[in-house]
């Protein structure tokens, strides 16, 4: 915040999260802010998806760009919609669950709307604080640190409308002053979200880059002057004419799949391993479930112990996420998982995991997917599936080219996500010391319009 100068004198709010305020600022708890007290939403199924009747916006409708969602449209008949209906300037504050604390500013563009039961509805009087400074408030770390002391930890996380009321804020007296830190912010934070959204995009088209380089080399090889062979396989085109295609079981010794039991926790001591435990390619010990011993014994008993070597492959929900098992680590898995033991005299373990991850293997997979709560892959749906495979010399010639690619795009990715962290603590930062007047901005002027940088495509 070193460009921005500070008031020229400040006090003691008296309040610990907000520390010193500029001395013409005032300091009020938000239900004084208000012109009526918070009032919690419509505790309705959401059943009705007519456009006629008032949206009935839920926690799930709300974008983080703060526009509402048109997949999740659900209404409320207009007599049941009466006492919740918005106004244009009211603000929603989650007050249970995972996204407690989160806030959404209505604007009467969204059309007619009321909102449910897990949202508390703030509407202010303009006397003290307009919305939109509210709204901006609401955004600070010295909110977020009010909201996670004010939790009451039960089955799930709760802030109650009484404890959302008894929240300091700060503000300038004067209406114009207050209008101005808005619009500072709307435009400063507008420049800060262009930039996360370069990166996001950039992260996206590295996945995509990943993607490519792994489906390509594992289909044609790296030597574009090699002989060529027609596949049989419309989409899949020409393949080099001296690689085998072939299911990939016959280059397998064994693929089965982990416990069907649920495994005894109780005293564990041995690492269980599922579908939420692989990440990127590598399996987080660290947070998986153990089991008994005797569990852990029968386990290993009926197959569900992987080899150092194997390529775990999930089958579950998220279908298609691999790991080679490593060295030295024993451990065993759920039915989530498929134990995948390549013939290393006819493959190599770090070639068939690039291989799974193909789109060759991947759009095979999806053909056989069934289920649309929970998506399933059966043991015999993947001995369907083929691959293309060169030689034992090629298939290491081409995983080490792939790594090195991927290492490059992986490092990529880190510097991008990074940098989305450093810009998303910046934006934070600028939103409380704005609203806490920790800077001046009364001396700023919205720049033209035109000198707003526009969003650009970014490139990997």
């Amino acid at each position: 915040m070193a460009k921005y100068k500070a008031y020229p004198e400040y006090k003691d709010s008296g309040v610990e999260l907000l520390g010193e305020v500029p001395l013409t600022w005032r300091v009020f708890k938000l239900k004084f802010g208000l012109s009526e007290p918070l009032v919690y939403g419509a505790n309705e199924a959401a059943l009705d998806d007519n456009p006629d009747n008032p949206r009935y916006i839920r926690i799930t409708d709300m974008n983080p760009d703060g526009s509402l969602r048109n997949d999740t449209f659900k209404s409320l008949p207009k007599v049941t919609s009466e006492p919740y209906m918005l106004i244009d300037g009211d603000i929603l504050l989650a007050r249970s669950g995972a996204t407690v604390g989160k806030s959404f500013y209505y604007k009467s563009i969204f059309g007619p709307s009321c909102f449910a039961g897990y949202l508390i509805r703030a509407r202010f009087n303009g006397d003290r604080i307009i919305p939109r400074l509210a709204y901006w408030f609401f955004q600070s770390s010295i909110y977020w640190q009010y909201v996670s002391g004010s939790q009451i930890q039960a089955t799930i996380q709760n802030v109650s409308a009484e404890k959302y009321s008894d929240l300091y804020l700060s503000t300038p007296l004067e209406y114009a002053e207050q209008a101005l830190i808005a619009d500072f912010l709307d435009y400063e934070t507008a420049k800060i979200d262009n930039l996360i959204e370069k990166q996001q995009q950039l992260i996206e088209l590295l996945k995509e880059k990943r993607q490519a380089v792994i489906s390509h080399a594992v289909t044609k090889g790296l030597n574009p002057d090699v002989p060529m062979k027609d596949s049989g396989v419309e989409w899949l085109g020409d393949v080099p004419a001296h690689w085998d295609i072939c299911l990939l079981k016959f280059k397998c010794s064994a693929i089965t799949d982990g416990a069907h039991i649920s495994p005894d926790t109780n005293e564990g001591e041995h690492y269980f391993v599922s579908i939420k435990d692989i990440k990127k390619g590598i399996i987080d010990f660290n947070n998986s479930l153990l089991t008994s011993s005797a569990s852990y014994k029968y386990l290993v008993k009926t197959g569900c112990k992987p080899f150092s070597g194997d390529i775990l492959f999930s089958k579950d929900g998220t279908i298609g996420q691999t790991a080679i098992v490593p060295d030295d680590v024993d451990f065993v898995v759920a039915s989530s998982l498929i134990i995948i033991r390549a013939d290393k005299e006819k493959t190599l373990p770090a070639f068939m995991d690039l291989l799974l991850q193909s789109s060759l293997v991947k759009e095979q997979v999806e053909s056989f997917v069934k289920g649309a709560a929970l998506r399933r892959l059966s043991i015999q749906n993947l001995e369907k599936v083929f691959g293309i495979f060169p030689t034992l010399s090629e298939q290491q010639i081409i995983s080490d080219y792939i790594y090195a690619q991927l290492n490059r795009l992986d490092v990529l990715e880190s510097k991008a996500v990074v940098q989305i962290q450093l810009l998303e603590e910046r934006r934070t930062a600028l939103i409380s010391a704005a609203v806490t007047g920790k800077i001046d901005v009364r001396d700023w002027v919205a720049p033209d319009t035109q000198d707003v940088e526009e969003p650009q495509e970014a490139t990997a």
